[in-house]
């Protein structure tokens, strides 16, 4: 898929808003969106698109850098495709430039998994966005494991990350943001190579 280096990005941090959500392993996409934000040194403002959006460049200074927008939608995870999609069209963003930041039953807890295309297993916030574009957007998946013993998987979601995962969650966090950024800058091939655990 050829996309033209000089059209945005937009990356999408998936999440629930409101402070009652805002610890949750479900908001770890707001998480890395709020760190991307604070590198660009940019404050979230509120999009039309029912997001919240900050605008920068990532990247080396010079022709390496990137223009990318990198949203947080207020519209709670099952309607994520709604912003995504208004923001795409409003900031002329190819498909191939979009990139989801979610967090991943199926993937141990910090790992990473980078790709481009796929399903959804069962993420609303994927399935609500892959109905919009489609499914060939990239997915940044931050692992948050499995529920313990027979916990439903909606109620574990939708919990506080654990004291013990506190503990490393920044690192993490921080791991995806790089993860997110060398995607941009240098292409999958390498930020799969370099991040995906």
């Amino acid at each position: 898929m050829t996309t033209d280096d000089t059209s945005p990005w937009l990356v999408v941090g998936l999440g629930n808003p409101g402070g009652e959500y805002a610890a949750n392993r479900h908001n770890v996409g707001f998480m890395v969106a709020d760190l991307l934000a604070e590198r660009m040194g940019a404050r979230f403002k509120a999009h039309k698109s029912r997001a919240q959006v900050v605008e920068g460049r990532i990247g080396p200074p010079g022709p390496g850098s990137r223009r990318v927008v990198v949203a947080k939608p207020m519209s709670f995870m099952n309607l994520s495709g709604g912003p995504t999609t208004a923001l795409r069209d409003f900031y002329k963003v190819p498909v191939g430039h979009v990139v989801a930041v979610h967090d991943e039953l199926d993937i141990d807890y910090g790992a990473l998994r980078l790709k481009l295309g796929g399903g959804d297993n069962g993420h609303n916030g994927l399935k609500s966005i892959t109905k919009s574009l489609g499914p060939d957007y990239f997915r940044a998946r931050f692992g948050i494991g499995r529920p313990p013993g027979r916990m439903d998987v909606a109620a574990f979601v939708l919990k506080d990350f654990s004291s013990a995962e506190r503990r490393e969650l920044d690192y993490f966090v921080d791991r995806a943001a790089d993860a997110v950024e060398t995607l941009i800058v240098d292409g999958l091939e390498r930020a799969q190579s370099t991040y995906n655990s």
